[in-house]
């Protein structure tokens, strides 16, 4: 979540307020982002600080007008397109020496999880798709006097761990269950990060660049299950594929004794993911390619880059309570193939903060996730994703609520 920090504005002692960044990120995030990157830990000027926090996100996306591969109309032509996914995050900073702070943190920045069923006619496209994230990572900022304020370097690294399923119908039977073809995948891999800050705390202003690593997965492997048409279960792998590297500018400033503005610009690198073809063990990784004939499925992403913009106001009431309200716009990484539109959320927060040594925050968050259609996309080497199922999308809702304590002395 953001950390806003206000010193002079409001008088003696510091206070911290703690904002629906979670929430909000988690609510209107693209691609496949969920809690993304977060180091607000670090700015904190205590000697030692230590966080914990869970977001539940639930949206309401709904698919119409579902068509199967070629006029495949026998199921239902309904579904619903997501599932509610909560996001942890923990995290801890000390000051090392004067000037030096290092934080780790535990997070699970990627997922997705919808789960339309075996019964609409999209079904030979996704019965349900699950994808998990682990992300564990170390950062440290040197910091030193500039001018009124303090100039701030950021450097770390962070270790990611990708895993997730797809299954889909293989066959139809109108006389009981089809069968089911499932995909299991799973990779790892290293990034790292580097930034700028400036701040001048007497006036609350803060400025941080941050830019994070693509995550280079070159070991996908898994398996694929066609028992139920009576094959096996086939040792497969994935050609190399990156996690987005990204881009966040944070700016905050206090504009009158108790409260402070802030807002942010983010790009997310999500077009390095289109297509992930999925081959038997064996085969050379160069000719394990999307359409071609040894690749026996792919997971079809099809993405473009996302932006997301968002902007708020923090005031203070009084040494225990502070609150917020924030306003962001993301814009969709679907163009045509999936449902991942433009969102805009709202949302609101409070911390209280029983004494100097322990913060308590709540909040929530609601969005709008725009209407759309997605059917076939022509993308690289003249694939065609979609061709096995279209439908159509209205506005609808999401909604998120978070809760995290915060100990520090």
């Amino acid at each position: 979540m953001t950390i806003l920090r206000l010193k002079a504005l409001l008088g003696a002692g510091c206070f911290s307020l703690t904002l629906i960044g979670t929430a909000m990120n988690s609510a209107h995030a693209g691609g496949l982002e969920r809690g993304g990157y977060d180091i607000d830990l670090l700015f904190d000027p205590a000697p030692f600080a230590t966080e914990a926090e869970a977001t539940y996100v639930m949206p309401d996306r709904k698919y119409k007008n579902a068509t199967g591969p070629a006029g495949f109309n026998f199921l239902n032509s309904t579904a619903d397109g997501a599932e509610g996914y909560w996001v942890p995050r923990i995290g801890a900073k000390v000051q090392v020496v004067q000037g030096v702070d290092c934080m780790v943190d535990y997070s699970q920045p990627w997922g997705a999880h919808t789960a339309p069923g075996a019964s609409w006619n999209g079904a030979f496209s996704n019965v349900e798709t699950d994808i998990k994230s682990n992300n564990y990572a170390g950062t440290c900022s040197y910091k030193f006097d500039v001018g009124k304020g303090q100039l701030r370097f950021i450097g770390g690294l962070f270790y990611q761990e990708i895993s997730g399923f797809k299954e889909s119908l293989v066959g139809f039977n109108p006389f009981g269950p089809s069968p089911i073809g499932r995909v299991d995948l799973e990779a790892n891999g290293w990034g790292w990060r580097a930034g700028v800050a400036y701040e001048i705390p007497d006036i609350a202003l803060r400025a941080s660049l941050v830019y994070n690593s693509k995550v280079k997965l070159d070991n996908i492997s898994g398996t694929l299950d066609l028992t139920s048409v009576g094959g096996q279960i086939i040792p497969i792998f994935g050609a190399t594929e990156y996690m987005p590297d990204s881009v966040e500018l944070k700016l905050q400033s206090g504009i009158a004794p108790g409260w402070l503005a802030f807002g942010s610009i983010k790009w997310v690198n999500w077009s390095l993911l289109q297509s992930v073809p999925i081959c038997p063990v064996g085969f050379p990784a160069s000719s394990c390619v999307t359409g071609s004939p040894v690749a026996v499925t792919s997971l079809d992403l099809m993405y473009r880059d996302g932006w997301t913009v968002s902007g708020g106001v923090g005031h203070k009431f009084n040494d225990q309570w502070s609150a917020a309200g924030q306003l962001s716009w993301d814009r969709g990484t679907s163009h045509g193939y999936g449902a991942q539109t433009d969102t805009w959320t709202l949302g609101g927060g409070v911390a209280y903060t029983p004494t100097p040594n322990i913060e308590v925050r709540l909040a929530g968050a609601v969005g709008v996730l725009t209407s759309g259609h997605s059917g076939e996309l022509a993308g690289e080497n003249g694939y065609v994703a979609g061709v096995d199922g279209s439908y159509d999308f209205g506005n609808d809702l999401v909604t998120a609520i978070s809760g995290g304590i915060k100990i520090k002395f």
